[in-house]
């Protein structure tokens, strides 16, 4: 009964203790609320990630095409028609690729087929190696050009194996359209609200962290664009010039090819895989000397491009050493796949724009 009239009649707390304890609970309640609402949308934060870094990336662009057609009161057909095209650029290549696998599902079959029936006899390529030419054309004699090695290698298949990969694979393929998805519709609103969005943006980097906190960002969107410039654009640039080379060459599937090596070439050192395939398949051929084409003419664009071009995009808008970009690169695609080849200079340009403004301060105020 006493303890209870205490508390009761306990003094109030003062304004400042008060004041203190508020904002120590708002600090855990928005802690904790942001821990919540990360690991609700942990299975779609890469998706999320995507459409800002495409927002990003295609802003000015946008805006370009928003000055000659100023949008409506609603401000729906613009967002609605970018995030569109975007979409389109991402389907066509993927829609070109299946129209040329199923042609050559059609291949694959009869070759199947005739291996099943005659074996599989031995390439021409093998017959002319500079070294081990006869063992190895007897191992293949032995192995595979006998009429029941395509029967052997088919038994050695186990289905139930094969049933789970593609059970797998079809999986992970309706996950990456889910994502896919979600990222278009993320992008819309981002084209629609993009001028709200950056200006709250800017004003919790401000209000957070100050006017650092705002060239901290303004830096990482500059990262971005450059990344973009310097990985995206090169990287197509040397699939158009390494395409027109496979085609002269004789390269089967040029265009394809020419396709993969667009996407090999935004990762640094990807596009030598793609030219090694390019020049092994003419020697598979026996055109050794256009193998020999292909691969320096690959040498030179790709040194061209990684050297020179490269470095002066990324790292001109950025700021940063070429050395620190591509530890950005190959580090963030190592941490987070794709995803990471504009992360990484990202987060390298903040730390580095960070750095330079902690040493010069330093500097400055050293006797």
């Amino acid at each position: 009964m006493d303890q209870t009239l205490r508390t009761e009649h306990a003094p109030p707390l003062p304004p400042v203790e008060k004041a203190r304890g508020q904002g120590v609970a708002r600090v855990v309640l928005v802690l904790a609320l942001a821990a919540l609402g990360l690991w609700i949308l942990s299975g779609f934060l890469p998706a999320l990630a995507w459409a800002v870094v495409l927002a990003i990336a295609l802003w000015p662009l946008y805006v370009r095409v928003e000055r000659r057609f100023p949008p409506g009161g609603h401000n729906v057909v613009l967002p609605l028609v970018a995030t569109l095209l975007v979409a389109l650029v991402f389907l066509a290549p993927l829609v070109v690729v299946g129209i040329q696998a199923a042609r050559e599902a059609h291949d694959v079959l009869d070759f199947v087929r005739a291996a099943e029936k005659d074996g599989i006899p031995v390439p021409d390529v093998v017959n002319h190696l500079p070294y081990g030419a006869a063992q190895a054309s007897a191992w293949w004699s032995a192995n595979l050009s006998h009429p029941d090695a395509g029967s052997d290698m088919l038994r050695r298949l186990d289905n139930n194996s094969v049933i789970g990969v593609s059970r797998n694979v079809g999986k992970e393929v309706v996950h990456r359209i889910v994502l896919f998805g979600f990222s278009l519709v993320a992008l819309f609103f981002l084209f629609r609200d993009g001028r709200t969005i950056r200006d709250q943006v800017l004003v919790a980097c401000n209000r957070l962290f100050g006017p650092r906190g705002e060239r901290v960002g303004r830096q990482m969107v500059a990262s971005v664009h450059g990344t973009v410039d310097g990985l995206v654009l090169v990287g197509l640039g040397e699939g158009v010039v390494l395409g027109i080379v496979y085609y002269f060459a004789g390269v089967p599937h040029p265009v394809l090819l020419g396709a993969f090596t667009a996407v090999a070439a935004m990762i640094p050192f990807g596009a030598a895989l793609a030219i090694a395939i390019a020049a092994l398949l003419l020697v598979a051929a026996g055109s050794v000397k256009a193998a020999v084409i292909v691969a320096v003419a690959g040498f030179v664009v790709t040194f061209v491009a990684d050297h020179f071009v490269r470095p002066a995009l990324i790292g001109g808008t950025t700021k940063l050493p070429f050395l620190w970009v591509l530890l950005g690169i190959l580090g963030g695609v190592e941490t987070f796949h794709l995803l990471g080849l504009f992360l990484g200079p990202a987060v390298m340009a903040a730390l580095m724009l960070l750095w330079r403004e902690f040493t010069v301060g330093a500097d400055a105020k050293a006797p």
